[in-house]
């Protein structure tokens, strides 16, 4: 056990001030610095939302990870994904298992400090090197310090998104929308999937693909439920919805862009969600169990191999480095 200490503490310093640094944001905000951050770098700012739900966006393309909280960035950094022949995938995930001391058992009992698990196939969050270039089995390695603060504000069940595209997360606040669309004939043929009872409590994250006609619910990373949505006309690009709060007036979601073909600022339109169809049975369900801190992916995409969302499947082993 102590030999194991030691080579954690080991890699803690390997990982630290030499190869990590925090840069200030004199220079602009997040979003504005996260472009400029060298290999190793990143930014901290919780102070600028000190709650709500939060959401790390992950692109592959431009190796940042941007972390929202309740809609707005407090944190990004550079980072290093599956290098040729080990890509990291694509898609919609939830933190399923989190260790501060943690060594692969796929790769030479590597240490991987600040693990947080986001497959069940070898796939994590950690601190690692940062060479400036995808490198690693297939993790997303973090800078040290980055790795320590997230570790520090995530919590189990909490929606990381993976993307490919190089498109910057841009936010834009939306109307209540997703959760009330009006039930079409050929959606309620289709029977309901919902088993809530797999997972009782934890954070809800609804992923909507377009290109299976249907929504599969999570709840603290085990899926609960899903149903078929059907979208008039094409879904260009992918978006996250954040439920912030719920009061008298109702609902407020915050939009965040994830990819897209043109970078759009104006807000949503309320009629852009007429085109979201589901039943009435799905549609009650799903409303009796948000709450603030809800994440809804829509994507054109399909969720998954066989229809499975990516990032629940049931295979044990230990991530990848």
């Amino acid at each position: 056990m102590k030999r194991s200490i030691c080579i954690f503490v080991v890699a803690l310093l390997a990982y630290g001030p030499a190869t990590a640094q925090q840069v200030d944001l004199s220079s602009g905000s997040v979003v504005q610095t996260v472009a400029k951050l060298r290999p190793g770098q990143y930014v901290w700012a919780p102070e600028v939302a000190p709650g709500g739900p939060m959401l790390l966006v992950v692109n592959l393309t431009t190796q940042r990870a941007v972390l929202f909280r309740n809609g707005v960035p407090i944190g990004a950094t550079s980072i290093s994904t599956g290098r040729p022949g080990y890509r990291t995938p694509t898609g919609a995930f939830t933190i399923l298992q989190k260790h501060v001391e943690h060594y692969s058992s796929k790769y030479d009992n590597a240490p991987m400090p600040f693990m947080q698990r986001l497959t069940w196939y070898g796939v994590a969050l950690h601190a690692g090197q940062l060479p400036g270039y995808p490198a690693s089995h297939g993790c997303i390695r973090l800078p040290a310090g980055f790795a320590k603060l997230l570790y520090g504000v995530t919590r189990l069940g909490m929606t990381v998104v993976i993307t490919d595209r190089a498109v910057t997360p841009r936010v834009a606040p939306t109307p209540e929308i997703v959760l009330n669309p009006a039930p079409v004939a050929s959606a309620a043929v289709e029977a309901l999937d919902w088993h809530p009872e797999r997972s009782a409590e934890g954070p809800v994250s609804i992923i909507v693909s377009a290109a299976d006609s249907r929504a599969v619910v999570l709840r603290n990373g085990v899926q609960i439920g899903s149903g078929p949505v059907s979208v008039d006309g094409p879904i260009s690009g992918a978006w996250a919805y954040t439920l912030q709060s719920v009061d008298a007036a109702g609902q407020h979601w915050t939009r965040i862009e994830l990819a897209t073909q043109s970078v759009r600022d104006e807000p949503v339109p309320p009629q852009e969600w007429q085109r979201f169809h589901a039943s009435e049975a799905f549609r009650r369900s799903v409303a009796a169990i948000v709450a603030p801190g809800t994440t809804i992916i829509v994507t054109p995409d399909s969720v998954g191999p066989g229809g499975e969302p990516v990032g629940i499947i049931e295979e044990e082993d230990a991530p990848g480095k």
